[in-house]
C-alpha cells in the first residue's frame, strides 16, 4: 500500500473534483500556517499538504497517482487473500477427520456469536450518536464525545477482525463468513468517513458514514439469516 495517501492528507474523497481539491488544500494550509493560525501551526503538516496538492492539483499527475493507488490496493488485497487462503488450508489439513458438526458449533460459538454481538452494537449505536450530535454539531463537548464514540467503535471492530481471523470457517458456513467479512469492511469504511466530520464540519461525511453502516447492517442481516438452520 502507499504509505501516505494524498486524499487522506487533504481530507477528501477519491472522487473529489479538482475544485474541491483546491478548496481543501487552501482550507488546510490556512489552518496549519504559523502566521495565520499560531495555535494550530504545524510545519510538517504543511509539507504533506504541499506534496499532496502538487500531485492531485494536476489532472495528469492525479490520474497517474490514482492508477498507482489502484495497483497497490489490488496487490494488498491479493496478498491478504493468499495469506488467508494458505492459513485456512493449513488449518483445514490439521482438522481433517474432525466432525463437521463440531466444527460448525465451535465456529458459531467462538467466532460468529461474539462478532455478531460486537458488530450489532456498533451499528445500532450510530443513530443515537448522530442524534446527540445534531443538537449542536459545532459544540466542542459534543464533538469530543463523538470522537470518543468513534474510537470505541474502532476498538470493538478490531476485536471483531481479530476474532474473525483466528479460526477458519467451516465450508458449510462460507456464505456466512463472506457476509461477516464484507460487513466489517463496510463498517471500517463508515468509520473512515465519520472521522473527518470533526475536522471539517462537512455533513457529507456523516451521510457517507451512515450509508456505509446501512449497507453493513444489511450484510449482517444476511449473515444472521444464513446461520438460522444451524442454531
Amino acid at each position: 500500500m502507499v504509505d501516505t495517501n494524498h486524499y487522506e492528507t487533504l481530507q477528501i474523497n477519491q472522487n473529489a473534483s479538482q475544485s474541491e481539491i483546491k478548496q481543501a488544500y487552501r482550507r488546510l494550509v490556512k489552518l496549519f500556517h504559523p502566521d495565520i493560525n499560531p495555535e494550530t501551526k504545524n510545519p510538517s503538516k504543511i509539507v504533506l499538504l504541499n506534496a499532496a496538492y502538487e500531485v492531485l492539483g494536476d489532472e495528469k499527475s492525479r490520474q497517474s497517482y490514482d492508477r498507482k493507488l489502484h495497483r497497490s490496493s489490488q496487490n494488498f488485497v491479493n496478498n491478504r487473500q493468499q495469506r488467508t487462503a494458505t492459513a485456512q488450508q493449513q488449518q483445514a489439513n490439521r482438522q481433517t477427520g474432525r466432525n463437521v458438526d463440531e466444527q460448525i458449533e465451535e465456529w458459531l460459538n467462538f467466532i460468529y456469536n461474539p462478532i455478531n454481538e460486537l458488530v450489532s452494537g456498533i451499528i445500532d449505536s450510530l443513530a443515537q450518536q448522530i442524534d446527540d450530535l445534531s443538537a449542536d454539531p459545532f459544540d466542542d463537548d459534543l464533538l469530543e464525545v463523538f470522537q470518543e464514540y468513534l474510537d470505541d467503535c474502532r476498538e470493538k471492530l478490531k476485536k471483531a477482525q481479530n476474532s474473525f481471523l483466528s479460526l477458519p470457517n467451516p465450508p458449510n458456513l462460507a456464505r456466512t463468513a463472506a457476509h461477516i467479512y464484507y460487513c466489517i469492511d463496510r463498517i471500517t469504511d463508515g468509520l473512515d468517513e465519520l472521522k473527518y466530520f470533526p475536522l471539517s464540519y462537512d455533513e457529507g461525511y456523516l451521510h457517507n458514514g451512515q450509508e456505509m453502516f446501512r449497507i453493513a447492517e444489511q450484510l449482517l442481516y444476511e449473515a444472521q439469516d444464513s446461520v438460522e438452520m444451524y442454531q
